[in-house]
C-alpha cells in the first residue's frame, strides 16, 4: 500500500503532472538543504519523495494556482 493515497493526493492537487512536479521539487530541496517541515518521527517514508508527498497531504506545501 502506498501512504498517502494518491486519491488523497488528488483532492488537494488539481491533476497528476502538477502533484509529481510538486512532489518532485520539494523531494530535490530536502536533499539538498536537508530542513524538513515536521519531526522525523512524525514521516512514515523513509525516502525525500515520499516524505514531499506526506507534506503535501498534510498541506505544508501550498500550491499557487495562475
Amino acid at each position: 500500500m502506498i501512504y498517502p493515497s494518491i486519491d488523497k493526493l488528488l483532492n488537494i492537487v488539481s491533476s497528476k503532472y502538477e502533484l509529481v512536479h510538486i512532489a518532485a521539487r520539494r523531494s530535490k530541496e530536502i536533499a539538498r538543504k536537508g530542513n524538513l517541515q515536521m519531526s522525523e518521527e512524525d514521516y512514515v517514508s523513509k525516502k525525500n519523495i515520499g516524505r514531499a508527498l506526506e507534506e503535501v497531504e498534510a498541506g505544508l506545501l501550498k500550491v499557487k494556482e495562475k
